[in-house]
């Protein structure tokens, strides 16, 4: 009773887990915008590439390409055995 008059509903403390779980879920997104400022840190001093040509692709020639030396070894191998 509170003032000399019942409360049919008392307002109920919210559980401890869902405290745990807000300030979780708050931890995780302080972490988050920390390594999005790090990649955005990262992105703004990486050196801009020079040219058009993809660093994957350097000096690769359209058509086909020389073998491979293990794959050469191997080859001469198999013939080997053949004969």
């Amino acid at each position: 009773m509170i003032g000399g008059q019942e409360r049919p509903f008392e307002m109920a403390k919210p559980p401890s887990n869902k405290r745990a779980r807000e300030k979780a879920k708050a931890e995780r997104k302080k972490e988050k915008e920390q390594r999005r400022a790090e990649a955005r840190e990262r992105k703004a001093n990486t050196p801009v590439r020079s040219g058009d040509e993809d660093p994957d692709l350097a000096g690769m020639q359209p058509g086909p390409q020389p073998k491979p030396d293990w794959l050469q070894d191997f080859d001469e191998d198999e013939n080997a055995d053949r004969n």
